[in-house]
């Protein structure tokens, strides 16, 4: 059986995201079990020149979105980065699964070529839809992910591999 466009993006997506999910629950639950303030994780960074881990959980829901959105040939919502609690994060996090479940698989499959532009730092670059998210799309949405999980893990929380991966 071969795979379809969708379901190499769209569920892909969905289940990173609810990984995030999870290992934001858990930092927050370390946080309230150590008696540290959950504040300290949600401003933490591996370097100073990173974003945060709010930062990092806006960008992964910034690339799963547009990333969806540009494939579908549809408008993703617009979600400014005003997060500042864990309470906000979880809800973009839900509200970006909203989004994603929402999109109509007849508008993703069959759109392996359609042409994606964006534009970066002033350049425009041009994609297939099946190259953009292959080679763009899904690798900056895991940097993303994976980075929140370094963020949170450097941090002190217990998280293992699993916590990233998930249940099969």
């Amino acid at each position: 059986m071969a795979l379809s466009f969708y379901d190499i993006s769209v569920p892909v997506f969905v289940r990173g995201l609810g990984q995030l999910s999870h290992v934001l629950d858990k930092g927050l639950a370390h946080a309230q079990a150590s008696g540290t303030d959950p504040a300290a994780l949600f401003n933490a960074r591996l370097a100073p020149d990173m974003f945060t881990l709010a930062g990092q959980v806006q960008s992964a829901s910034d690339a799963s979105k547009l990333g969806t959105a540009r494939i579908a040939g549809i408008t993703a919502p617009s979600f400014p980065d005003t997060e500042t609690t864990y309470a906000e994060l979880q809800a973009r996090v839900a509200k970006t699964i909203e989004f994603l479940n929402g999109v109509d698989r007849a508008g993703v499959d069959g759109a392996e070529a359609r042409e994606v532009v964006m534009k970066v730092r002033g350049n425009e670059l041009k994609f297939t839809a099946e190259r953009y998210l292959l080679q763009f799309a899904l690798p900056n949405f895991f940097f993303h992910v994976t980075t929140a999980y370094d963020v949170l893990r450097h941090s002190g929380v217990p998280l293992s591999k699993l916590d990233y991966l998930g249940r099969f």
